[in-house]
This record gives structure tokens, sequence and C-alpha cells, in this order.
């Protein structure tokens, strides 16, 4: 049997090799570290007998899938410890996610974080026993009464509804067991100390609102101490940036009872949204963007057309006009297809590339919303781009170089996942292998490093995700670019080719910001409110010493929006230090103090956000100043400690 390994390699055995034993092959200190295997590129147990020819990866916490076993075993741990100290709580499921992992139970009384501390330290000594981890497969009727016997009836739930002949798996570890398809490590042991449990929530079984809430112990896990301190600095310092307590304190935007999930913006909270959407439109025209703009409700046979209603009728808000269905828009593209298909067109129009800032309405669950994250209507800002084949690549490279532009402008680095075809999808084949290779083919030409992230695109087409990384490591997804060969078909979208003859077009959905909101929310937290001059609600503050000279500040401040600045003045009768507290605390770029010196002189005395007394200036000096760094984009948040 010839084992490839990860470096090209080949070792060879005479006999069937489980993962681990690979791996102690190679060498103790692998085997030691070892969380997870691949054998042929597929994610397995550590346990799992390699019995032909096959390309093997050991995988340790150093990799994703790895890292992911490690903490689904530490999930184990957590929900043997609650069992010990809670025997009545009923197990729901348990998985690995980006950060960690979870997991949902039904506790007899309820959970409180003062709690965490005893499951923490009654986990810790599950990984002090040493406890071995073992995998064991049972029939149908013979796991669920193990559940029964248990009295784990979501277990059996979970049983109930596996296809049958589906290989039913437990993991035991001591006198703990748990329906699992793994993979797991060998021992508890191996879990190690750098852990933490975080906080909890409640959760529906199965996202279900009409049914059970379970509560959700939220934990991570990592394989050594210093990258747990890391994060959970990371964490802290997340939590004084989250932009639903900065939206509040800097006057942004609010969330209402009224309405759920939907966003009331402020004024200084539209000053943003607006000089967002003035960006998006200036470097969209000069890419070569028409701007439509398309009807919030259209009827039911679009959206029948469009597929969205077998799609994606659960997400959508539907209403009877004149005794027929129509559905508010969940996205823009069906009307910008009803825009390109209104006249005939060339392809000497083609391509073309047309953007829409769209209000956009879909049903989220009600747990599920989070601030400007996860909201029930928002502006997306869609562009569709309708084509020949023959200009996909050079489209998808103009795509890819304007998103990075984008981002480069706010400090943001990114990764590339090319997501390929999900289980609920249509059209052909070979449509789905054209628009997939041609993605692919664009990321290789233009040198994008990316990884394939299986099943995952859109029910319409493969697509490349943008993720973008915050100042503080999170990542977001955000831009997006979708090929689409259905939509132009579903509708029989048209141009005469050079032929004379009646083509199909292709067509591109894309966005760069995604959701306006969603990107205001990151844009919170990524500056912690502290948002480049051109961007600041308020640019300049304007600070008279005393009442006295209230007229040369608001002389200033006229002056200042003559020119097009953002400015106000404080006119409350406080004390000038609390008055530069004050403007520091709402993240103000620019202060300027005024009193008698500058009043007679003519003059400003310049204090900014990034570095503090700048002495006096002439309003001229300064007023020329701002502007060029306002024009420019400059980012001086970046300067400040």
């Amino acid at each position: 049997m010839k084992i490839t390994l990860k470096d090209g390699s080949v070792k060879e055995y005479g006999q069937a090799m489980s993962v681990i034993d690979i791996a102690r092959d190679l060498s103790e200190g692998l085997a030691r570290a070892a969380c997870a295997g691949e054998v042929d590129g597929e994610t397995v147990d550590l346990r799992t007998v390699v019995d032909h020819d096959a390309a093997v990866n050991i995988l340790t916490a150093k990799d994703e899938k790895g890292l992911a076993a490690l903490r689904h075993t530490a999930s184990h741990v957590m929900a043997q410890a609650v069992k010990r100290l809670y025997p009545n709580t009923k197990l729901a499921i348990g998985p690995s996610i980006a950060d960690g992992f979870y997991y949902d139970m039904e506790f007899e009384t309820p959970l409180t974080s003062d709690d965490f501390g005893k499951i923490e330290d009654e986990m810790k000594k599950i990984i002090k026993e040493d406890l071995k981890i073992e995998r064991f497969t049972l029939p149908r009727d013979k796991a669920i009464a193990l559940m029964e016997e248990k009295n784990e009836p979501y277990k059996v739930e979970l049983i109930e509804d596996l296809p049958e002949g589906e290989e039913i798996s437990f993991y035991r570890q001591g006198e703990f067991v748990d329906l699992c398809a793994g993979p797991h490590l060998m021992s508890t042991k191996e879990v190690g100390k750098a852990f933490k449990i975080m906080s909890l929530a409640g959760a529906y079984w199965r996202g279900d609102e009409h049914k059970q809430m379970l509560t959700r112990l939220y934990a991570t896990a990592f394989a050594k101490k210093d990258e747990l301190e890391a994060y959970i600095t990371m964490m802290e310092e997340a939590k004084k940036r989250d932009h639903r307590k900065l939206g509040k304190e800097l006057g942004l935007f609010m969330m209402h009872e009224a309405g759920p999930g939907f966003p009331f913006f402020l004024p200084k909270g539209m000053v943003l949204k607006n000089t967002l959407l003035d960006y998006w439109r200036q470097i969209h025209q000069k890419a070569g963007y028409v701007e439509i703009s398309t009807p919030v409700i259209l009827n039911r046979s679009l959206w029948e057309t469009s597929g969205h209603w077998d799609h994606y009728k659960n997400n959508m808000y539907t209403t009877v006009i004149d005794g027929e269905d129509y559905a508010i828009k969940p996205m823009n593209c069906p009307g910008g297809v009803l825009v390109y298909a209104s006249e005939p067109r060339s392809y000497r129009d083609l391509p073309l590339r047309m953007g829409e800032l769209g209000l956009v309405h879909r049903h989220e669950k009600s747990g599920q919303l989070h601030g400007l994250m996860r909201v029930r209507c928002f502006t997306q800002d869609d562009a569709h781009i309708f084509m020949t084949p023959d200009q996909i690549k050079d489209e998808i490279k103009g795509v890819a170089g304007l998103i990075n532009e984008v981002y480069s402008l706010f400090g943001f680095q990114y990764h590339v996942e090319l997501s390929t075809r999900p289980e609920d999808s249509m059209g052909s084949d070979e449509d789905w292998e054209m628009a997939t290779a041609a993605l692919r083919d664009a990321l290789d030409e233009l040198g994008l490093p990316y990884v394939v992230n299986e099943g995952d695109g859109a029910f319409y087409g493969p697509k490349i995700d943008f993720h973008l990384v915050d100042c503080i490591g999170r990542t977001w997804q955000c831009g997006t670019i979708q090929l689409d060969f259905q939509l132009p078909q579903r509708f029989e979208l048209e141009y005469v080719g050079a032929d004379g003859e009646k083509h199909r077009p292709i067509m591109i959905h894309r966005v760069v910001f995604g959701s306006i909101e969603r990107f205001i929310g990151i844009l919170i937290e990524h500056f912690a409110g502290a948002f480049p001059t051109w961007l600041a609600p308020v640019q300049v503050k304007v600070l008279p010493i005393s009442d006295k000279y209230m007229d040369y500040a608001q002389s200033v401040q006229q002056k200042l929006a003559d020119a097009g600045i953002r400015a106000e003045v404080d006119t409350r009768s406080e004390k000038i230090g609390y008055k530069i507290r004050e403007a520091q605390t709402a993240k103000i770029p620019y202060m300027l103090v005024v009193g008698q010196k500058e009043a007679e002189e003519g003059t400003v005395s310049v204090r900014s956000r990034a570095a503090g007394d700048e002495g006096a200036r002439t309003l001229e000096a300064f007023t020329a100043d701002i502007l060029k760094e306002i024009e420019t984009k400059e980012n001086r948040v970046k300067k400040e400690a």
C-alpha cells in the first residue's frame, strides 16, 4: 500500500494502517500534535483505517480543519462536564464553529454566567483524567434505544431523521457517550488547557421558533494558551468597538420595537451613509457603469421566472394587490434583467454595466438579527453586467480591481473564495462547469490566491467571495462576483451579434460593499467610530473658549461650511477642557479652539484626533489642508496611538 504525503514523498506499508499510526510512523511529535487527517482530500478521524493507495495528510491545530477537530472534542468535554454537574440536562448539538464551538442544551434550571467557572473546573478534571476517546457504530434501532435509555430526546430525533442506511456513529469518553460523526482527538487530555467558556444565548431547537428554546453555551479552545489570550484580547477590543454601542453614542442609527430588524438612520448616520453612496457613484461612473432604479414590489410571475419563488420564498415578504400575488424584492437582479430586456441590444452595446443602490427586504428570524450586521431591510450596492462570452474574463478582472480599490482605501486586507454549485440549484451541468471554469481562469490570470468552497454558490451560478479582514483580525464576507448563465435563459435575453444572429448574453451579479448597512457596521467597528476625515459625519468642531468669542466661532464655522467642510460649533457654556474631551469622545477629526488671540489675529488653534495640539494656523491654510485630505481620502486615523 502506497501512501503519498503532503510533501509529495511516498511511504509503502505492507498492511492497512490507521491515520494515527501513519502519524506515529512519521514522528512521535507529529502523532502528539495530530488532530485529524485527510485521505484523498476528505477530512477523516484519526482512527480511520487506510487500506488502499492514498494521499494522506496529518492535520494539526495549525490547520483549520485540525483546529476544528480539537474544538469539537472540547465541546464533548464541556457537555460531559455539564452532565456531571447537572445530570438532568438534555443535549442537542455541539459543533465547532469559526471562532470556537457551542453546545445547545436544555437545562432543568436556568444557567447563568456565574456557572461558567464551575463548568470549566469540571472540564479540567475530565482533561486531567486522560479519558480514551473511542468511536463505535450501532444499527438504527439500537442507536435509538441507547439514546432513549440516556433520556436524550433530541438525539433520538436526530437519529430518526437520518437517511436509511446512514452509518450511525457514537463517541465514548469515560461514562459520557454522544451521537457524533467526528472527527475527534484520541483522548481528553489532548484538549489541553487553552479553553474558555465565553457566553450563553437562547437558541430554538433546529432554528425553529415554534420549537423548544434551548441554552446555547459558547466557548473556544486553542492549542496554546498564548493563542487563547490573544483571542480574548481581540474579543475585549471587539466589545469596545461594538457598532451597536458606538452607533448609539455617536448618534448614527437606532433600532425600535416598532420595526425589529429595520434600522433607523439618524442625521449623522445619514451623512455617513450618503458619503459612502456618493463615493460609490463616483467610482462606478468612472468604471463605466450606468445607474438604474427598479421597483421594490414586483409580481409573483416575475419571481417564478427568476426562480426566487421556488428557491427563496421563505425569505421573502409577500402581499396581494388586486387579487394577484406580489413580493417585496429580496434581490435587485430580476429588475435589472427587465431593464436589459426593455429594448433591443447589439453586441456593440456590450458589456452593459448597470448599477443599482436598491432597497431590499429579507425575512430573517428574530434570533438572528444583530444591529446593522443582520437586518431585514438594507440597501444592496448591486450591479449587473451583461456581456458576450469573450468578455467574461476582462469583466471579472475589472470587478476584482474595483473591489480591491475600495477595500484598500479603507485599509482592509482580504482573501478570496471560489464557491461552487450547491445542492439546491438550477441549470445544466454543462453551464455550471463552464461558469465555474470561467471564474477559476479569471482568478488564475489575476494571480489572486483563493480557496474552493464546495457547494456554497448561489442557486443560479458559482461565485467569487471577498472576505475582508478588519484591524483586529476578524473576517467579513462583503464583495462577491456571481456568474449567471441561468437568468438570461429564463428571461430569454438576447443581443444581435456581429454575425447578425441573435445570441444569449451572459450575466454577472456583483456587489462591492454588499449591504450598505452591514458595511457601515463593519466600518464603525474597524475604525472604532474614528472615521477618516472624508467620511466623518462631523469633520471639524469649533470650540469657543467662552461666549464672548461665539460670533468669531460662528464665522469660522460658516467659512468652513462654505468650503464644503462639515463643521459644527459647540455653543455650550462649558469650560474648554470639557469641550475638548467631549469632541474627542465624539471622535471628531479636528477641533479648532478660538479665543481672544485667535479672534484678533484671524487664526485658529488646531487640535487633531491623530496628532493632538498642532498649534495656531490661519483659517485659510487649515481649510486648504483639510480639503486636500478630504479630496485624497487620506486616512490619518492610522497615526493614532
